[in-house]
């Protein structure tokens, strides 16, 4: 019997610090909800927005696999491995914090605001050697169907993370759907939607809504507009 739960949009934590306005679908900082921990390994999804000419100072991380996908706007990346990069909409950026790491992330753009979704995801192992990475994505690939950008295995489309995890990202037309089967046993789905409705099987979801699935082999995704989400496959066991 399949299982979910559904996160309405307006339901999330939300910070604003001026600078940052930050939608938190699961307890992060200041906002705590015992009922809102995490989907299985996925711990954070953050939905922020970052001010012209502000960022976040240089800060650690540890023992975590991070996630940038930026969405409107760039975002200039600088850390302790000395990697200085600037990532925009159609790039992914990935982190293996492991044995630690510090960077900082800054939007040089007065006049412009960056909107991007930071999501953090536990590790299957401990203490690697810290990793970064980044890759442009052919937008052109999630048009009507599923584009995968993340996965296990280094081999694969997308960046690579230390985790038996698949993200896909769709941008579908009105009425279009598709059939997405679970990768891995005692994995789970959880869906976030960027803009427009979509129906998992028989769910409606809002633009910013969050919907996790499991103990479930497959599902039916179908955008009732235009639309554009995430799809995120994780093990539900920490």
């Amino acid at each position: 019997m399949a299982n979910s739960v559904l996160h309405k949009a307006a339901t999330r934590g939300h910070a604003n610090h001026g600078w940052l306005n930050s939608y938190h679908t699961f307890s992060f900082a200041n906002y705590y909800n015992t009922e809102r921990m995490n989907f299985g390994v996925l711990r954070v999804l953050n939905d922020d927005t970052v001010d012209g000419g502000k960022g976040f100072g240089t800060h650690p991380h540890d023992n975590m696999e991070i996630i940038s996908i930026p969405l409107e706007g760039d975002l200039e990346h600088k850390d302790s491995m000395n990697n200085v990069a600037v990532i925009k909409n159609g790039d992914i950026q990935v982190m293996s914090a492991g044995t630690g790491i510090y960077h900082s992330e800054y939007n040089k753009d007065a006049g412009k605001p960056v909107k991007f979704l930071q999501i953090w995801v536990y590790p299957n192992k401990k203490n690697v050697t810290p990793r970064y990475d980044q890759i442009t994505l052919n937008q052109n690939d999630r048009h009507n169907k599923l584009q995968q950008i993340l996965s296990p295995n280094p081999e694969d489309a997308g960046v690579w993370i230390h985790q038996n995890a698949w993200f896909h990202l769709g941008k579908f037309d009105n009425g279009v759907s598709a059939n997405y089967t679970i990768k891995a046993s005692g994995n789970g789905v959880y869906v976030f939607v960027l803009s427009g409705d979509v129906k998992v099987d028989d769910q409606l979801l809002n633009t910013r809504d969050g919907y996790g699935i499991w103990d479930v082999e497959k599902f039916k995704i179908t955008a009732e507009t235009n639309a554009e989400f995430l799809l995120m496959e994780v093990p539900m066991s920490l």
